[in-house]
């Protein structure tokens, strides 16, 4: 599914094939697909995954009366991660899931319902919520071929920033109008996190309550191969680590699983392999201080007003193979840190009254509205004020 994948991204005309055929075929099909006007379908990164902000809409649906007589289906490329028997699942790119797509009044989605292709039916009310602020450049400004040729047929979709809709509108074309400053549904929870729930999920994980906690997310980079394919390292010294900071802090380390392999890293009482873990915010609302690189995971955990250091070891070449909107040094609460011994020691010495202050200037240019994005679907689906 990977090769099929990159070759539709990267060679025009096998895409416009692909396109032109099964677009037609379905727009055929979808003749013999009335409208369920109570049938709504969710997807999140594609099919990939069960969470991010379609998981926000559907939880807040599921526990809303308002909603109990909707149909909610997941489309998912493996229904079996959904051990929940309540969720109703079905297979990513078979029939069923686009037979089931021309039949839905209501398609959310945190990046794309259409796999590639156009069949969405007038009636349906396409939702858009994106999945996060961008930093590293997207969709038109990527040097993606099939970007050039893909339009989103979305009636709404969600931003948390002004920022947010003048990038997105750009890079793939959004109209503007669509666009509605409403924030993320998966950033709600975010947004009033007690001490009594920060230490119930230490709890649960069998976390130490004394220690601060450091989340470390650092991106994946697609193109970080040696000439055997196989996946580059990042510079990493968990015992420098260990030695500088394991006194007064531990390491939860959260990364795809490419880097996970190549890093092996193996729990102990100072570091704890999370990558697997399913409920990311979980891991934002208990650690005191966040490390990644070129994340829109920076732009979340800025609600937090909690220090965000950013380890961009490879900030030149990230720069211009993947490329950036901003310069990171200037924009970041602690510009960037390309050097590890310098990244431990800032560290070691941080002010958390004064990182605070920091990371709330930051937060303000980013999201600029939060907190209840959830219920914004009521309005698009109740005509609720």
């Amino acid at each position: 599914m990977k090769k099929i994948k990159s070759l539709l991204k990267n060679n025009l005309i096998i895409y416009f094939i692909y396109n032109r055929v099964f677009s037609f075929i379905l727009s055929i099909i979808g003749i013999f697909c009335k409208i369920d006007d109570k049938l709504i379908l969710f997807n999140s990164f594609g099919g990939s995954k069960f969470n991010d902000s379609p998981k926000a809409i559907y939880d807040y649906m599921t526990s809303s009366k308002k909603y109990e007589e909707y149909k909610l289906i997941w489309v998912l490329d493996e229904p079996d991660i959904v051990k929940n028997t309540n969720v109703c699942c079905i297979k990513n790119n078979s029939l069923n899931f686009f037979i089931t797509a021309l039949k839905a009044k209501y398609w959310i989605t945190n990046s794309s319902m259409e796999r590639g292709l156009k069949f969405k039916k007038k009636k349906t009310i396409y939702i858009n919520t994106w999945h996060g602020t961008t930093l590293k450049k997207l969709g038109l400004d990527t040097n993606v071929k099939a970007n050039k040729f893909r339009t989103s047929q979305a009636d709404v979709y969600y931003a948390q920033s002004k920022y947010d809709i003048d990038i997105l509108s750009k890079a793939f074309n959004w109209n503007k109008d669509k666009i509605k400053l409403v924030g993320l549904p998966r950033n709600d929870e975010l947004c009033n996190v007690k001490e009594e729930e920060i230490i119930k999920i230490k709890k649960e994980l069998n976390l130490p309550l004394d220690k601060k906690i450091i989340l470390y997310a650092p991106t994946f980079r697609e193109y970080n191969y040696d000439i055997n394919g196989c996946f580059i390292a990042p510079p990493i010294n968990i015992e420098k680590w260990r030695e500088k900071l394991s006194d007064d802090f531990i390491v939860l380390f959260r990364a795809h699983y490419e880097v996970n392999k190549v890093l092996n890293i193996i729990n102990d009482d100072f570091i704890y392999n999370y990558t697997d873990y399913q409920n990311l915010n979980n891991l934002l609302k208990i650690s005191d201080i966040l490390i990644s690189d070129y994340s829109s995971i920076m732009i979340d955990y800025s609600i937090l007003e909690r220090p965000i250091y950013a380890f961009t070891y490879d900030y030149e070449e990230y720069s211009e193979k993947r490329g950036l909107y901003f310069d990171l040094n200037s924009l970041l609460p602690n510009g960037i840190q390309k050097n590890e011994d310098d990244l431990l020691e800032k560290i070691s010495l941080c002010d958390f009254k004064n990182q605070k202050s920091k990371t709330k200037k930051f937060k303000e240019k980013f999201v600029e509205n939060s907190g209840s994005a959830s219920k914004y679907i009521d309005k698009i689906i109740l005509n609720e004020k």
